[in-house]
């Protein structure tokens, strides 16, 4: 079944078409994505999402029990500690690389995130495709096969709790500039919340405000958190009113703490067949004679940034916080996109939001990131090598 998507796809495939894909999605905010957009959606067997539902199933198990707090309360000792934390996080971002193993195609898990991804933007995505490619309407990108319209109203449950539009915002350092902002600027067409900079909230007491595009003070009573601590950290040039550290009488969507608990800190804790040999560097016995097919990662970057691949000796004696990076057995990726011009290798990141009065996360849909390259990631437009972001289908149940 799947095979006759992809010969459907590549034959209907041209340069032209892509363009004039790429130039829908410009648009619609008369902005063209930074990153690049993959030319093709990932066909995605019953055989594998049954195998990445799975793997994902052992995660949620991991993070659902009762002394999960009590494992990752060193990942707070490690970083900044925000107050009024929440029983679970909002978000869940769940990445497999497509590999081989034995001769068989499985997901190894790669990375877990307790942040936001692009939901907004991929829910766009598909009918961006099928408006192209009309035969893909008979496929979906939403697990268990729900509507683009419940999938929506999920979205919104989660990152606004019941708070009316005007008091619910997107926060981010300085949107605008960010890579990701198309994602941005859906959230705010469609779940109608306004995008603001971390520079322009106001602090009066625990409170916080925004000025809305009158000029009047709005307070915020709940915060969609997209700002990545690496690059807080890094921006001392920002002017800010408050501070993460702050007692605020404030609701969050992806409380920050759940960014640290919910990262590569809780690789070591998984075992079994979807999961890799990780170790904490701090907890690392002796250096592997067999570097070559080890990569050492920081616990609580993003995007891929500080990565070494190739691994050496010196890298791992070079490192004096060992309790801030694991090394990874490298997995082998499988090239499985049969493209016009040769094969692709892949990574399905599962998107998941779990309510405030739910029991379980909800899995919703998925984002690809398809690449020629050694490594997968998210270095837009850095490598000649990388295809780019996507999505991917699955048959309909």
């Amino acid at each position: 079944m799947i095979s006759k998507y992809r010969q459907l796809f590549n034959d209907s495939f041209s340069e032209k078409k892509y363009q004039e894909f790429k130039e829908d999605i410009a648009s619609d905010f008369d902005y063209m994505p930074t990153f690049r957009m993959a030319e093709s959606p990932f066909f995605i067997s019953n055989e594998l999402k049954a195998q990445l539902l799975e793997g994902c199933q052992d995660v949620i198990d991991l993070i659902q029990q009762d002394n999960f707090k009590e494992l990752t309360n060193k990942s707070l000792e490690l970083n900044s500690k925000v107050p009024n934390e929440d029983e679970h996080t909002t978000f869940l971002a769940i990445d497999f690389g497509i590999c081989e193993e034995d001769g068989k195609v499985i997901p190894k898990l790669i990375e877990v995130q307790g942040f936001p991804s692009l939901f907004n933007y991929q829910y766009v995505l598909y009918d961006k495709f099928k408006a192209h490619y009309p035969f893909l309407d008979e496929l979906t990108p939403f697990i268990n096969d729900i509507s683009p319209e419940e999938y929506l109203k999920i979205i919104d449950e989660a990152i606004r709790n019941g708070h009316p539009k005007e008091n619910v915002i997107l926060l981010e350092i300085e949107p605008e500039k960010q890579n990701t902002k198309i994602d941005f600027y859906y959230c705010k067409r469609d779940i109608g919340i306004p995008i603001v900079c971390v520079t322009e909230l106001i602090k009066k007491g625990r409170k916080l405000y925004y000025k809305n595009e009158a000029g009047a003070e709005i307070e915020v009573k709940r915060i969609y958190n997209r700002v990545i601590f690496d690059e807080l950290e890094l921006r001392k040039d920002l002017k800010m009113e408050f501070s993460f550290s702050d007692d605020l009488d404030v609701e969050w969507a992806g409380h920050p703490n759940w960014f640290f608990r919910i990262s590569k800190f809780i690789l070591p804790f998984l075992k079994g067949k979807y999961f890799i040999e990780t170790t904490l560097l701090s907890d690392l016995k002796e250096i592997p004679e067999d570097l070559e097919n080890y990569v050492l990662k920081p616990l609580f970057s993003f995007s891929g940034s500080g990565v070494i691949f190739h691994v050496r000796k010196e890298d791992i004696e070079a490192v004096t916080e060992k309790e801030l990076y694991i090394l990874q057995k490298k997995v082998n990726y499988i090239p499985i996109v049969q493209s016009p011009d040769g094969k692709v290798k892949a990574e399905v990141r599962v998107l998941c939001v779990w309510r405030k009065e739910d029991k379980a996360p909800t899995l919703l849909c998925n984002l690809v990131r398809l690449s020629r390259g050694e490594m997968i990631g998210v270095k837009f437009n850095k490598d000649k090598d990388w295809v780019g972001g996507t999505l991917g289908l699955f048959e309909r149940e």
